[in-house]
């Protein structure tokens, strides 16, 4: 009888085991492992909110696009008359009337990043350039007018001011801080539908040498530029503009996910600059020349060092004055070494005018130190 006892006890034990493994197995799977193991809880995944970032830039767009506005100027220019209505043929039979010059109104479409409580706004130079009467709307559709405080087609940047209550000013932050992969988004006016934001990565920091400005450091991008964006922002993911939109590459006119834009650090020294003097003041020499390859130092016969070639010097400029001669090859200014030609251009430039400037020079297999006293830059004319 003992045995019998002990025998149902035993079985109820592992009839009730094996019914509640069945029940957990049923409604909790997840807490078994495939080798029979219990596992622990999986996590709920994290939601994110709405304004969170890497959901939605909504906050940032928000935050930045009242201080961009649309820029609108009007250009008048002469049409060149038909070669025929020159004709002493046809001024005989129709007068002098055809032959006149006539005159066209043409308007064109930009943007711009008030940056200023005194109405100051940042814009390209291209897209004013030439203008008779400039109007700006900002972002709640009030239309004002604007005058040119003044421009620098060597970085293709132009300074307008305005008048109104309750400006948006525009936040700025630090372009020398933007790096390859940060996310950014440009804000603009293209094609004249309206205030658009398009929104990519930064593709490259420092691009120079492409032939669209003078003095160039552009952050690349793939956010979509288009004709009307010029002068807009490239904001970053918090809102706070770190370029001023100014180019793209394309075949056809339309963005091709290369676009560029003028580093903030840079537009706010040549605004200060043209708020101060009027112009932007930069140090000059009075050379050209360009980078001195392996190539270029064998086709010349003359050995090679890493520096610039100097192709021509102007007479009676600084660099003249100072002994340089075409052929020199300058490896050092300032007793650090020159990293290219846009690295002397700049370097030159941010010199102040009638300060020294020590300039090692490689001739005839020797290396001499020139002192130069820099004079500015002559201003180029808009473009």
């Amino acid at each position: 009888m003992k045995w019998y006892r002990a025998f149902t006890f035993i079985f109820t034990s592992i009839a009730t085991g094996l019914a509640a493994a069945f029940l957990v197995v049923l409604i909790r799977p997840d807490l078994v492992m495939g080798n029979g193991e219990l596992s622990a809880p999986t996590p709920k995944p994290i939601l994110l909110e709405r304004s969170g970032g890497p959901v939605s830039y909504a906050d940032a767009v928000q935050r930045a696009s009242a201080s961009v506005v649309n820029v609108f100027a009007t250009k008048i220019t002469q049409q060149k008359a038909h070669p025929l209505f020159d004709d002493p043929l046809f001024k005989r039979f129709f007068g002098d009337q055809a032959s006149r010059p006539r005159y066209k109104r043409q308007n064109s479409l930009g943007s711009g990043v008030i940056v200023d409580s005194n109405g100051y706004v940042l814009t390209n130079n291209h897209v004013i350039e030439g203008a008779r009467e400039i109007q700006i709307v900002l972002d709640d559709g009030r239309s004002m007018p604007a005058r040119i405080v003044g421009t620098d087609p060597e970085t293709d940047i132009a300074v307008l001011q305005t008048a109104g209550d309750n400006l948006s000013i525009a936040s700025l932050g630090s372009s020398d801080e933007m790096q390859v992969g940060d996310v950014v988004m440009a804000i603009g006016n293209p094609f004249g539908v309206g205030q658009t934001v398009t929104m990519g990565i930064v593709s490259a920091t420092g691009r120079n040498q492409l032939g669209i400005t003078d003095f160039e450091n552009f952050i690349q991008t793939d956010a979509a530029i288009n004709p009307g964006n010029s002068g807009g922002a490239l904001i970053n993911a918090v809102g706070d503009v770190v370029g001023i939109n100014t180019a793209i590459f394309s075949q056809s006119g339309g963005s091709h996910g290369i676009g560029f834009a003028i580093p903030i650090q840079l537009a706010e020294q040549v605004m200060k600059q043209i708020i101060d003097h009027g112009r932007v003041i930069r140090g000059w020499l009075g050379i050209t020349g360009q980078d001195l390859t392996p190539a270029l130092a064998e086709s010349l016969g003359i050995s090679f060092r890493k520096g610039i070639l100097v192709s021509g010097v102007l007479e009676d400029g600084p660099a003249d004055k100072a002994g340089f001669k075409p052929g020199d090859v300058i490896i050092e200014i300032d007793r650090k070494p020159v990293l290219g030609s846009q690295n002397m251009l700049n370097t030159i430039a941010d010199k102040p005018p009638g300060e020294p400037m020590t300039i090692t020079v490689y001739r005839e297999g020797r290396e001499h130190q020139q002192v130069a006293i820099v004079g500015e830059r002559p201003t180029l004319k808009s473009r």
